[in-house]
């Protein structure tokens, strides 16, 4: 049996029994095995987990707007700035921050402070500072200085009364203008009487025509002292005007009414109760060289050596009398 078990198991081992294949050429090299206190190598790490493609790369801006594109540095230094969000409806898009419009012969008017405010808002000061402003200036043989920036943006109601409405300075899109100052140290103060009436009206024509809300001395009791312009839409286009250009002061005060002329007509009296005569109306007053001259009685001559006439002394007036109380039925409660 054992000879005959020895050859049948060296046929098995020899002809039925598969080789491993050979190893390909593409295939890695096999590292050897780590040994005791040595590091792993980098291809027994963990991986890193990838970063997403969103996380990667930092979000880009929005492209520009129209609006930003056409305000260029030969129109306005404004530079543009985040977005304002918030807190409720304050602030939106596309702001910049107004400082200094430039005007076409490249000399700049700046804001005192600058204002924040969306890029519409601000082309359309420009716009009113270049084409109407400047020139009211060089009409008064002077230049354009500066723009009294009163408020732009703020985040608040309406004439900052709480609970109110939200104002258009909470969405930039509002500006406060006390007046423009020129090169030759005078001022346009839009809302004091002592400047000129003409150039008020001037500056009160221009901006109700390029802007939609004015608000002005006498309008609500809120702008007594300074101008509000803003660009807010309504339905229909309705535009809001109201600015009252007060008259100037006198430059000296009456202190008395003027003396009535001797040719005025005679004033109107009242009507009387019913019943009673009409009083004559008055007589125009005669001219001085018309009226008699009044000769007053002269005193009668003394005689020589009379003695002088005394004159009666003024009676005492008597005392009034003092009349007794009647007396009261309760007098014998006493």
């Amino acid at each position: 049996m054992l000879l005959v078990a020895a050859p049948a198991q060296a046929y098995l081992t020899t002809s039925r029994v598969p080789l491993p294949k050979p190893r390909p050429a593409e295939a890695p090299a096999i590292e050897p095995a780590q040994k005791p206190g040595e590091e792993p190598t980098k291809s027994e790490q963990s991986p890193e987990p990838e970063k997403p493609a969103a996380e990667a790369r930092p979000p880009e801006p929005p492209p520009p707007s129209a609006c930003r594109l056409a305000l260029t540095d030969a129109v306005a230094v404004a530079p543009s700035i985040p977005d304002i969000k918030g807190p409720g409806a304050c602030g939106g898009p596309d702001m910049v921050r107004l400082e200094a419009v430039v005007l076409p012969d490249k000399t700049r008017v700046p804001l005192k402070p600058a204002g924040t405010m969306r890029c519409a808002m601000a082309t359309a000061v420009a716009e009113w500072i270049r084409t109407d402003m400047a020139p009211l200036a060089t009409s008064l043989g002077t230049k354009l200085l500066e723009l009294d920036n009163f408020d732009s943006f703020d985040c608040r109601g309406r004439n900052r009364v709480v609970g109110a409405k939200l104002s258009e300075h909470g969405r930039a899109n509002a500006l406060d203008v006390r007046g423009l100052k020129l090169a030759n140290g005078r001022s346009i103060a839009l809302t004091e009487r002592n400047t000129p009436r003409e150039q008020r009206e001037a500056v009160l024509h221009s901006v109700c025509t390029r802007f939609t809300t004015v608000l002005g001395p006498g309008s609500d009791g809120y702008h007594e002292d300074h101008i509000h312009l803003d660009i807010a839409e309504r339905r229909g286009n309705y535009r809001i005007c109201q600015w009252d250009v007060w008259d100037e002061w006198p430059r000296i005060a009456p202190l008395m009414p003027a003396v009535r002329p001797d040719e005025a007509p005679p004033r109107e009296v009242a009507e009387g109760k019913p019943g009673e005569a009409k009083p004559e109306t008055a007589k125009p007053a005669e001219p001085a060289a018309a009226r008699p001259a009044a000769t007053e009685p002269e005193p009668e001559p003394e005689a020589e050596g009379a003695p002088p006439q005394e004159q009666p002394k003024p009676k005492p007036k008597p005392k009034p009398k003092k009349r007794r109380a009647p007396p009261s039925p309760f007098s014998f409660l006493r």
